[in-house]
C-alpha cells in the first residue's frame, strides 16, 4: 500500500523538495501587473487594478458590491460595523475557526458567542444556534458563521433562524473564494460577506480582502468608511465623518487580477488534487475524508481527514512533518485561548471532536508541468 507521504509527493511530483501546505503560484500576468505599477507610480491606494479587482470580484461571485479592504481581518470588522455592532453587543460566531474571526468582533469592543460545530461541514450548527437562541434572552447584535475550509456551512438554516430572531448575518468567507452553494457564492447569503486573499489562499494578493453585499447603500457606505470617508473633490481633503484607512494598495490589487484571470484553471487543479485525496483515503479504516457537502461545489481551501483519535493525529503530524510533507492541526478553539477564556459559549462537543482528529494535507495548486517530452 503507497505510504500517504510518498502519495503526496507523487500528486505534486515533487520526489525530493518540502512540500508545502498551501504556496501560491505565479504563472500568469502577475509580473507585468505589477512592473505596471512600478512604472506608473501607482503603487499605493490608488490605482487602475483596484477597480478593476472589485469589478472582476463583483461579478464573478455575482454580487452587487465589492469593496476590496487591506486584509480580511478588516474587512470582517468593517461589515460588523456596516450592520450596527456596537461596543458591549453580543455577536454569534463559532469556536472552530481562525482567530481573526474572533479578533475582528473584539475589536469593536463587542463580546463573541461560541456556538458548536456540524460535523460534516465543520460550520456553524444551526441546531446550536437555535438552542442558543431559545434560551437565552440577551440581546445578539449579530451573526458570524463561518464556511470553514472552502465547504458551505448549513448558510440557508442559518439565516432562516436569524430572520426569525432580527439578527443580521456576516459570513466569514475568509476561505471561500470559488465556493457555491446551489450555484450562489458563499458570502452572499448575508447582508454582508467577507473573502480573505492571504498567501496562503486560493488566489492571493499578498495580504487583501474583500467586503460583498447585495445592498448597494451598504456597499457605498463600506467603499466610504474604508477609504477615510473622504469627500469626492479634484484637490481639497474633506472628510465627513471619523473613518478608516483599509484601503488595498493598487500593488496588491494587480496581483489578485492576474490571479482572478487564472481562478478557473486554479480551482478545477484544486479539485482534481481533492478527488485523489478522496480515492486514495477511500478504502482506508480509520480515516474519513472531508468532502464537499450536498449542494456544494467546494474550492477545497485545505483538504482535511479525520484520524480516530488526538493520538493518531498528533503521530500522523509529527511523521509527515519530519517527512518533509507539511502538514497542520486545525485551530485551537476560541474559548481555550487566554483571550475568549471567559467568553460565553454553548456546548462544544463536535467542536472539541474535530479540533481532536482533523489535519489539513498540502492542497496548493500545482506548479505548472515540466516538459517531458
Amino acid at each position: 500500500m503507497l505510504d500517504i507521504t510518498t502519495f503526496i509527493r507523487e500528486l505534486y511530483e515533487e520526489p525530493e523538495a518540502s512540500i508545502p501546505l498551501h504556496a501560491p503560484v505565479f504563472n500568469g500576468k502577475e509580473k507585468e501587473y505589477l512592473c505596471n505599477c512600478i512604472d506608473t507610480t501607482f503603487v499605493s491606494s490608488v490605482g487602475e487594478y483596484v477597480d478593476r479587482f472589485e469589478e472582476m470580484t463583483r461579478d464573478y461571485t455575482d454580487s452587487k458590491r465589492a469593496v476590496a479592504v487591506a486584509n480580511g481581518t478588516c474587512g470582517l470588522e468593517m461589515a460588523l460595523r456596516l450592520v450596527d455592532v456596537k461596543p458591549g453587543d453580543l455577536v454569534l460566531t463559532q469556536a472552530l475557526t481562525f482567530v481573526a474571526t474572533a479578533n475582528a468582533i473584539t475589536h469593536i469592543g463587542a463580546s463573541p458567542v461560541f456556538l458548536d460545530s456540524d460535523p460534516d461541514t465543520l460550520g456553524m450548527s444551526p441546531d446550536a444556534l437555535r438552542d442558543f437562541l431559545v434560551n437565552s434572552d440577551r440581546k445578539i447584535a449579530a451573526c458570524v458563521p463561518v464556511h470553514i475550509l472552502g465547504h458551505a456551512c448549513r448558510i440557508h438554516e442559518i439565516c432562516d433562524i436569524c430572520a426569525e430572531f432580527d439578527i443580521p448575518v456576516v459570513e466569514d468567507a475568509a476561505e471561500a473564494l470559488g465556493s457555491t452553494l446551489n450555484g450562489q457564492h458563499l458570502g452572499t447569503f448575508g447582508r454582508v460577506g467577507v473573502l480573505s486573499y492571504n498567501g496562503n489562499k486560493t488566489i492571493t494578493t499578498g495580504g487583501g480582502g474583500m467586503i460583498l453585499t447585495n445592498d448597494e447603500t451598504l456597499g457605498a457606505r463600506a467603499k466610504h468608511l474604508t477609504t477615510t470617508a473622504k469627500a469626492p473633490h479634484r484637490w481639497e481633503f474633506r472628510h465627513t465623518e471619523t473613518a478608516w484607512n483599509y484601503r488595498m494598495p493598487n500593488i496588491n490589487a494587480a496581483l489578485g487580477c492576474a490571479q482572478m484571470e487564472r481562478l478557473e484553471s486554479i480551482l478545477q487543479d484544486k479539485r482534481d488534487i481533492a478527488h485523489a485525496y478522496r480515492d486514495f483515503f477511500a478504502p482506508k479504516d480509520g480515516i474519513d475524508y472531508i468532502d464537499e457537502p450536498k449542494g456544494c461545489r467546494s474550492n477545497y481551501w485545505l483538504n482535511t481527514i479525520l484520524l480516530k483519535n488526538r493520538e493518531e493525529r498528533d503521530s500522523f503530524l509529527e511523521y509527515s512533518n519530519n517527512s518533509g510533507v507539511m502538514t497542520r492541526p486545525l485551530w485551537t478553539l476560541m474559548p481555550d485561548l487566554s483571550m475568549f477564556e471567559n467568553a460565553a459559549c454553548g456546548e462544544l462537543a463536535n467542536a472539541k471532536d474535530i479540533q481532536d482528529r482533523a489535519v489539513n494535507l498540502p492542497s496548493g495548486p500545482r506548479k505548472p508541468r515540466k516538459d517531458k517530452s
